[in-house]
């Protein structure tokens, strides 16, 4: 079941970047990305989390380890020390970066920046996620400040 999960929402974030970084950016492209790419994503995270959290899933739990939760770097390592751990956690960046990923692109199409110059930061979130944010953070301040200049 797991490696089905993963791989399901790999596709899905894959297709869901393609259509960002190809298609044209219309208020119907921007929904499908949105609701059946983050949204989906998102709901995914939530039902897997809320199970694994729960304990009512994930069969191959280590036993004996500090309880799962986000109080201590051990209690973190411990929600990752299973396959469903692993999941819910790779669906919680494919989801956020994806989002991220539609936020960059839309800004800037709005402070008029060329796909050609989208298309490297767009590479640096899907890669990497806050790597691509901060290069995008750098390069529309740059924009900003020289507007500012005129």
């Amino acid at each position: 079941m797991w490696a089905f999960l993963f791989t399901a929402t790999n596709l899905l974030a894959m297709a869901g970047w393609l259509v960002l970084a190809a298609a044209p950016r219309k208020p119907a492209v921007r929904s499908l990305i949105m609701y059946l790419g983050v949204a989906l994503l998102c709901l995914t995270y939530t039902v897997l989390f809320a199970l694994v959290m729960s304990g009512s899933v994930d069969p191959h739990r280590v036993t004996g380890t500090v309880p799962p939760g986000f109080s201590s770097t051990e209690a973190v390592r411990a929600i990752f020390e299973s396959d469903g751990g692993v999941v819910i956690g790779w669906t919680h960046y494919l989801a956020f970066d994806l989002f991220t990923g539609m936020w960059i692109a839309s800004d800037a199409d709005n402070k008029g920046f060329g796909r050609l110059v989208q298309l490297p930061v767009l590479l640096a979130t899907f890669m990497a996620g806050p790597v691509g944010l901060l290069i995008w953070l750098i390069v529309r301040e740059s924009r900003a400040r020289a507007a500012m200049k005129r």
